[in-house]
């Protein structure tokens, strides 16, 4: 039993026992992601939309999904999240998006899971979305590790698809792995289990490819090898072996 500060609920194992990136997770590293999921529930400003209200399964359910990208990495990785702002379902935008096909462009009503805004600014989580994929892993998609994978991509002030990267031996690494898979993506090769959605720029790619590293990790390992190599060194885990830690 964990011993809790002010941030998530007394009793929140009863809620993260059937989350997917709870699941199968050494004791350890549950005490760690309950450490960082609390942390952001006490140190991130937490808003719900449209009337909805937040409550434990809310926090618990999305704050623990948060917490697992930067489990190695530590808190500072999140120093952009100024807020998390919860709509109770999926929100309808229309204007003109690039396609994930080259050259291609849709300007129908969009429906958008989430958004996460620069400059410190807030992420925007569908409530609908996230409880489902939190406990229906396995198809690679999944909304909060996209959206605060935008935020760490913009720690740099570039969003660019390339996270902070400690030698240019790694950014050389990393961009010639992930190019390769982009451009399949924009010439319309599906490579799953990635979204093809990640063909839309660099910056969609690398929060597709960070998606899929978390919630399908043996999937992205088998036919994807060499960018769940470069996600799993960056990282520092290794979903698919059932263990974090370094590599």
């Amino acid at each position: 039993m964990f011993h809790r500060r002010k941030g998530l609920a007394e009793g929140f194992e009863q809620i993260a026992a059937g989350l997917g990136a709870w699941a199968g997770r050494s004791a350890d590293e549950r005490e760690s992601l309950a450490d960082l999921a609390d942390w952001l529930v006490r140190h991130k400003h937490w808003e719900a939309a449209h009337g909805f209200e937040l409550d434990d399964e809310i926090l618990t359910t999305i704050a623990i999904q948060a917490a697992l990208p930067i489990l190695s990495l530590g808190t500072d990785y999140y120093r952009e999240v100024s807020a998390i702002i919860v709509y109770p379902t999926t929100i309808l935008s229309r204007g003109t998006y690039a396609g994930p096909v080259r050259g291609t462009v849709s300007d129908e009503v969009v429906p958008v899971l989430g958004q996460a805004h620069d400059h410190r600014g807030p992420i925007i989580i569908a409530w609908d979305e996230a409880r489902h994929a939190a406990h229906n892993p396995g198809s690679g998609r999944n909304v909060v590790f996209h959206e605060f994978a935008h935020k760490i991509d913009m720690l740099d002030d570039l969003i660019d698809g390339t996270p902070p990267l400690e030698t240019t031996e790694q950014v050389e690494r990393w961009v010639r792995v992930c190019t390769e898979a982009y451009e399949a993506l924009r010439e319309g090769v599906p490579r799953p289990p990635l979204d093809p959605y990640g063909g839309t720029n660099p910056a969609e790619f690398f929060a597709v490819a960070t998606e899929a590293f978390f919630d399908a990790p043996v999937a992205l390992a088998a036919r994807e090898r060499a960018l769940f190599e470069v996600l799993a060194d960056f990282y520092g885990q290794d979903p698919a072996g059932g263990a974090g830690g370094d590599r």
